[in-house]
């Protein structure tokens, strides 16, 4: 062999190294913890159903999964954390109905859910039931709304803070029905919860899972679901469309989203690990229990869900003439 060749030999092989180690030597996703910032306070249903299913997907994934909990500010504080990350599949967040409201409900939102975020994977959706005393004389929904017609403007139906979801349920429920009636914003789910059994409102408009246990205490009646179909946790209660407000259709729904820009094979790694951890027999029973249905939800259906929900209520805000806040 000549010299000159025996002189290269080396040097090609540096460079076949150089070019091949990092494909080696790259780190499987995932590598390390994951982090899903939720913006609700821990001890919600949001919050207990997250960590039933981080419970269960991280042995999936063979990686711990910190659920950090920034309630502040509208979920503004949230996705600024998660959007100053690195963009690697380590920092994710849950967005959720609130989400879509909020961007015409602030007066500023420091970024686009739709732009700056990418879906990842649907999580869980769940009912807003409208409900009476046990003792009410409206026993069933569409005497409640025939009370509405007859005495406009006298009927009072509470909800939690102006721009909850359940508070936008009513007066969507308000608009499409035609009917005249008020709307009663309480602090917190107990308050709400309290008035009606105190009979300071007529009804209320509340999540299932808030109500379930006033329920089976037969302390509270359950008179309609705001889902498009029977809740299979409430299958006796009928819908607010089957009860005479057709097409009427409020589904509280949670997902995970990551910022846009990360790698594409951290998605798809999550959505089918996500996919396979909602189809445990175990986390349905205790999802049940909180009065949540599993929805996994590809990538695409997620973000076409987000920018659905992003026009509905900005709609329903608008006819309600809600202040910005």
């Amino acid at each position: 062999m000549r010299p000159w060749r025996l002189a290269a030999l080396p040097l090609a092989i540096a460079a076949f190294l150089a070019t091949a180690l990092p494909a080696f030597t790259q780190d499987k996703y995932p590598s390390r913890p994951i982090r899903i910032v939720l913006p609700f306070a821990a001890g919600s249903v949001s919050d207990v159903s997250l960590r039933i299913m981080t419970d269960k997907l991280a042995p999936r994934l063979g990686t711990s999964i910190i659920v950090d909990n920034q309630p502040r500010a509208g979920g503004t504080t949230a996705a600024a954390s998660v959007l100053s990350a690195p963009r690697d599949g380590y920092s994710l967040m849950v967005f959720s109905t609130s989400t879509a409201v909020s961007v015409s409900l602030l007066k500023s939102l420091p970024y686009d859910p739709v732009a700056d975020f990418v879906p990842v994977s649907g999580l869980s959706t769940f009912a807003n039931i409208i409900a009476v005393n046990a003792a009410s004389p409206y026993p069933t929904l569409p005497r409640l709304l025939q009370a509405a017609f007859d005495t406009p403007g006298m009927l009072n139906i509470g909800t939690t803070t102006v721009g909850s979801t359940n508070y936008l349920a009513a007066a969507l429920l308000k608009s499409m029905s035609g009917l005249n009636f008020t709307i009663v914003p309480f602090r917190t789910p107990g308050d709400l919860v309290t008035a009606v059994l105190r009979n300071d409102v007529d009804a209320i408009v509340q999540s299932y899972g808030a109500l379930k246990s006033a329920i089976e205490a037969k302390q509270i009646k359950a008179l309609g679901s705001t889902t498009p179909v029977r809740a299979a946790y409430a299958p006796d209660v009928p819908t607010v469309d089957e009860s005479g407000v057709k097409g009427f259709d409020v589904v509280t729904w949670n997902g995970i989203f990551a910022p846009a820009g990360v790698p594409p094979e951290a998605v798809a790694t999550l959505n089918r690990e996500i996919h396979a951890t909602l189809a445990d027999p175990d986390l349905k029973k205790r999802y049940a229990e909180l009065g949540l249905e599993p929805q996994p939800a590809d990538p695409t259906a997620l973000g076409n869900l987000l920018k659905s929900e992003v026009g509905k209520w900005a709609r329903v805000i608008d006819d309600a003439r809600i202040e910005k806040q």
